[in-house]
């Protein structure tokens, strides 16, 4: 049997030709539309001597040519590569080496590092140009413009005969714990991650959804682009997140879906105009890539009127793994229950199985969304998965309903004087505060008790609020051994592209 992912973009194409497929600033381009442009791009690729099971890395934003390029290499039986646009020269170079990369798509903004990093690649030998725009651009020797390579041929009409088990997408991992690695996802990983959130949320041909995630992580491209465009919906582009363009948006184009890691929530909460923009068609909304404090869900809620459901997944997985079921009572803090078709079970220190409800152990999972593999790592690889389980590194406890709730990342926990403390915990009474915007708790080197508890706050305008009183506010809410003693206050926190708090660049 094979399968191949472009495989549901031929189908909406077919099915819903006319409907709105991509809405980008003033440009609306039918699924016909998209999916022939596609089948171009990969006649064009086939063209420059780009062959089956060959690499093509994508520098992109969230633009129509994304899109084009994604399912255009598919077309062509290639392996997608995406890049994140902000990395510099030699982060790009280390990706494309790292892939085997043959051929890199770079967006007009980003020419300069992505030039100078194909020059010195070591399997990378052309550049493919795409701009804003449908006028062709001259481009030097060694480069190809992508308009001209869509008008200057024959289109690729058939799908290539991949199996579910071939590469589709290698998508890197965010390296917080050393150099990032890829992630293999197959055709039928992503295929059917996809058709389970469709049918989760219920898309259809009426879906808007709005897509500030990134395109080139696994959230944006599984949950508001593939899945949506699947089901025949329209995908609203952001280049770029922004809370008060992304309100402009929601209304302007009576968005029914968002999905956004929980900083993405904060800001739109928080956003100075929020209480003028009429939401009426906004049916639901999505969080990951994070853990949603309970505090910001509830008032998200109350000003909005409509219900954040938590869901939990990593790169590894496709990326979606559990949720809180459409249908079903959501807990608050709460990251749901499996999907169809994947389990979990928690383990200890020791790697046995935790079967008490309330107790907290490592998350690992099995099921059709878990990788194939890291591109080349088959160390890392065997590390990760054992007997078919992905070891996530992720802390949770189920209760007795079989509802998980993330407690923290191994890595992040904090050892102080010998006792184990998880900032996930102590962020969601900072939270709470009625001073704090963000909040992040990290360990920090101590002489005697080995780590201290150290919290980073980006505080609203009103009220004020000083460090003791920050103190002060977590020791009557937590057990003393939990409690920061050190606090910093920030104009803000740094994050990565997803939008997720980088705690990495907190602990110095």
């Amino acid at each position: 049997m094979s399968l191949n992912l472009a495989s549901l973009l031929r189908q909406s194409a077919t099915r819903d030709p006319d409907r709105p497929a991509l809405i980008a600033d003033e440009v609306t381009l039918t699924h016909r539309q998209v999916h022939d442009a596609a089948q171009r791009f990969a006649g064009g690729l086939a063209r420059l001597g780009v062959r089956r099971g060959q690499h093509v890395a994508l520098l992109l934003p969230n633009t129509p040519q994304f899109t084009i390029a994604y399912f255009g290499a598919l077309y062509l039986g290639a392996t997608v590569v995406p890049i994140n646009t902000q990395l510099t020269t030699d982060e790009i170079l280390y990706h494309l080496d790292d892939s085997d990369a043959v051929v890199l798509v770079a967006w007009e903004e980003c020419l300069g590092p992505a030039r100078a990093a194909a020059a010195r690649a070591s399997s990378c030998s052309r550049v493919i140009v795409a701009q804003s725009g449908a006028a062709d651009i001259v481009t030097p020797e060694g480069e190809t413009s992508m308009t001209a390579l869509i008008r200057g041929g024959a289109p690729m009409l058939d799908l290539p005969d991949t199996q579910p088990d071939d590469t589709a997408v290698i998508i890197y991992t965010s390296g917080t714990t050393g150099r990032p690695k890829g992630a293999e996802l197959t055709h039928f990983n992503l295929f059917y991650n996809a058709e389970c959130t469709a049918r989760l949320h219920s898309f259809d041909v009426n879906t808007i959804a709005l897509c500030g995630l990134p395109l080139f992580h696994s959230f944006g491209q599984t949950v508001t682009h593939n899945a949506v465009l699947m089901r025949g919906g329209a995908v609203v582009l952001m280049r770029r997140f922004a809370p008060g363009a992304a309100l402009d948006l929601m209304q302007a184009n009576a968005v029914t879906f968002f999905a956004g890691v929980p900083t993405m929530y904060f800001g739109l909460l928080h956003h100075a105009d929020a209480g003028r923009y009429d939401l009426a068609s906004l049916k639901g909304c999505k969080s990951g890539g994070a853990p949603m404090p309970v505090e910001v869900s509830h008032a998200f809620e109350q000003r909005f009127g409509i219900e954040i459901r938590e869901s939990y997944g990593l790169s590894e997985t496709s990326p979606v793994a559990s949720c809180n079921h459409p249908g079903r009572p959501a807990r608050p803090g709460s990251i749901g229950t499996p999907i169809e078709g994947v389990e979990f079970k928690l383990i200890d220190a020791a790697g046995v199985d935790i079967e008490e409800a309330g107790v907290a152990g490592e998350i690992c999972i099995k099921g059709h969304n878990v990788m194939k593999g890291y591109y080349k790592r088959p160390e890392a690889t065997a590390e990760a998965i054992r007997d078919g389980w992905l070891r996530t590194g992720d802390v949770a406890r189920r209760d007795e309903d079989g509802y998980y709730f993330i407690v923290d990342r191994t890595k992040d926990m904090i050892i102080r004087g010998g006792y184990n403390v998880y900032p996930r915990e102590v962020e969601e009474v900072l939270y709470a505060h009625p001073a704090v915007r963000e909040a992040a708790v990290v360990g920090v080197a101590h002489e005697s008790l080995g780590e201290e508890i150290k919290a980073v706050l980006a505080i609203k305008p009103e009220p004020s609020v000083t460090a003791e009183e920050i103190i002060a506010y977590c020791r009557e809410r937590l057990a003393p051994y939990k409690c920061p003693r050190l606090v910093e206050f920030r104009q803000s926190l740094p994050k990565g592209p997803t939008g997720k708090i980088l705690k990495r660049d907190l602990r110095g």
